[in-house]
């Protein structure tokens, strides 16, 4: 339970120690902290990131890519640890000043593009290469609709049960039950949806599906924050079979490697520069991982 004897004060003040596992970098400001530039390799699209939910999407998608024959999507991935705030070097926070993972940049321009925010960058390379986004109104509306969804839901799962349940420095009863509620809730419309459809949008793999599957799927496959049993997760059986179909896909189970610098060795791959990158990583060990 929490302190029923806390009175929230008049103006809030930032207390460094206060915030559990993140609480070395969250800070109440903005901007770079360290004067640090960012690698570049030969590839038009460079990717800094992080094989957290949010980075994994992009992942995906540029395997998912690569994978439907689009050469042009190659890319180079270049870790940005969170852990010793990479995010708040000076090179980071020109192409995102939000500090978050993922960050793109496009140099296949005359000038460099960047694209941040894991929703706009799948939709950029979407657009960019006709692939994963329907052109019809109807499919496009649709997919758009779901992406958004997981925009806008995710933070709950994450930020709100995710770190209450495993990362908070105490176990706060309200806030877990409040969150689990909302998580469950949120399987819940994602199970009805799949009822009758194989992919999130309709008949087609699309971004709302990369998107929503490091999330809910993985919750599933993964056992992120350990709560797939407090979630009871086993009760959502159309998202249980579209999460397992997905995560068995290729690019997926590449994906998911890319940036990955916690977790099984086998399942890192901390800098993805070629495809040839993979190849001490074979497809039986990568299929086994699932």
């Amino acid at each position: 339970m929490s302190d029923a004897s806390y009175v929230p004060p008049k103006v809030w003040t930032w207390d460094k120690d206060n915030g559990g596992a993140f609480a070395g970098i969250n800070r109440p400001t903005s901007g770079a902290r360290t004067e640090k530039a960012l690698p570049v390799g030969k590839h038009p699209l460079q990717l800094y990131s992080l094989a957290t939910p949010n980075g994994v999407k992009v992942t995906i998608m540029l395997e998912e890519l690569l994978e439907a024959g689009v050469k042009e999507a190659d890319y180079d991935a270049w870790p940005i640890r969170i852990s010793d705030a990479d995010q708040f070097g000076s090179g980071f926070v020109e192409i995102n000043p939000n500090s978050k993972i993922p960050a793109l940049v496009d140099r296949s321009g005359p000038t460099p593009r960047r694209i941040f925010e894991s929703g706009s960058i799948l939709i950029y390379l979407a657009e960019k290469f006709g692939k994963f986004l329907p052109t019809d109104l109807d499919g496009r509306t649709e997919t758009l609709n779901w992406l958004m969804w997981q925009m806008g839901s995710a933070p709950f799962l994450g930020g709100g049960f995710g770190h209450f349940y495993a990362y908070a420095p105490e176990k706060i009863e309200y806030a877990i039950n409040r969150y689990a509620m909302e998580a469950k809730r949120q399987l819940d419309v994602l199970n009805r949806d799949l009822a009758d459809r194989r992919y999130v949008a309709g008949d087609e793999y699309t971004i709302a599906d990369m998107a929503i599957l490091p999330w809910y799927g993985f919750l599933i496959t993964d056992n992120i924050y350990n709560a797939a049993e407090f979630l009871a997760v086993h009760e959502y059986e159309h998202v249980v079979r579209w999460a397992k179909e997905l995560r068995a896909r290729p690019a997926v189970l590449r994906g998911r490697m890319v940036n990955r610098t916690f977790g099984e060795l086998s399942e890192q791959l901390h800098e993805r520069h070629n495809a040839s990158d993979f190849e001490t990583r074979t497809q039986d060990k990568l299929t086994s991982a699932t």
